[in-house]
């Protein structure tokens, strides 16, 4: 019976032991990432080809979302004109559906719930290398986006020395946070990143001391910095193509051509012209598939975004 009870207690110390190990390796795991929306050890593979173009709503109406930047109600207002003017177009209902939050958005998104989109160059490149997705219009004017810190602030000279440092800016999957975890690829060398919503206050904390540094778009740094004595440019990324709208595998080739022309015509710049008006964007030009080719690469350590 002792020695019963010995081999009991062993064998109850052993579990004990095995259930410690595997969290503390979860937990270094975890601290090795150091953004928010960290994905999974691994991820569940991108929507298979048979489940393409899939209709969700029922009525075999076509779906157009966007990422979720705003409230449902401003949102509405922006895409609604737009859902509405290619349903006239098409002749067939296109309905605007608005996403909650990210991770529904990137969930449905991946899964190919969408037929018509539009959010910025990586989502479109990942939907057109996994989703058989063709951007058709996009906001002319490029991205380019800078890593800046406080002028007085020789200790940062390179954006490699933000390796472990204190960084604001929004919460993956943004593209200017992407684009700076794209600088550092090892995990454990990544910035830390202090989640801020929009760019302004960004910039705002780090002149504050909140964060080390920030990155921006170069026309918000135009904009905060009109004497250029307050930061500076320690990283310039190169330029990358703006918003675009990209059709689904359930929009045929005369669709899309007929989608294009709509939103590049008078009524379609009406349409847009909330959507725009966000963005300070001027009028919607004919986008191709050359520009977005591999930007979903940004996408590859993000939940959902398996490569």
């Amino acid at each position: 019976m002792l020695a019963a009870r010995k081999s009991s207690i062993s064998i109850l110390l052993g579990l004990g032991l095995l259930v410690t190990l595997s969290v503390s390796s979860a937990a270094e795991t975890r601290q090795q990432r150091k953004v928010a929306y960290a994905p999974p050890a691994s991820t569940t593979p991108a929507i298979p080809g048979v489940r393409l173009g899939l209709d969700t709503t029922g009525t075999n109406a076509l779906v157009f979302s966007a990422p979720p930047r705003g409230s449902r109600e401003e949102e509405t207002a922006a895409y609604q004109p737009i859902a509405e003017l290619l349903s006239r177009t098409l002749k067939r209902e296109v309905v605007y559906r608005h996403a909650n939050n990210w991770l529904t958005y990137s969930k449905d998104m991946t899964q190919g719930r969408y037929d018509l989109v539009f959010d910025g160059p990586a989502f479109n490149g990942w939907r057109q290398e996994r989703l058989n997705h063709v951007p058709l219009v996009k906001l002319p004017e490029p991205f380019v986006f800078v890593v800046i810190t406080r002028a007085e602030n020789h200790e940062i000279r390179d954006i490699a020395d933000l390796a472990g440092r204190r960084i604001c800016a929004h919460a993956p999957p943004n593209l200017d946070t992407l684009m700076l975890l794209s600088r550092f690829p090892h995990a454990a060398r990544q910035p830390a990143i202090r989640v801020t919503e929009g760019w302004d206050r960004a910039f705002k904390r780090m002149m504050k001391g909140d964060c080390i540094a920030t990155v921006v778009p170069i026309k918000n740094l135009e904009k905060n910095d009109r004497e250029g004595k307050l930061a500076r440019i320690v990283y310039r990324h190169t330029a990358l193509p703006n918003q675009a709208l990209s059709a689904g595998p359930r929009i045929n080739a005369t669709m899309r051509d007929r989608i294009q022309q709509a939103l590049l015509s008078a009524e379609g710049r009406q349409a847009t012209a909330t959507l725009r008006a966000i963005y300070a964007g001027r009028e919607f030009v004919p986008a191709s598939a050359k520009e977005y080719a591999g930007l979903g690469a940004y996408l590859r350590d993000e939940l959902y975004y398996s490569y």
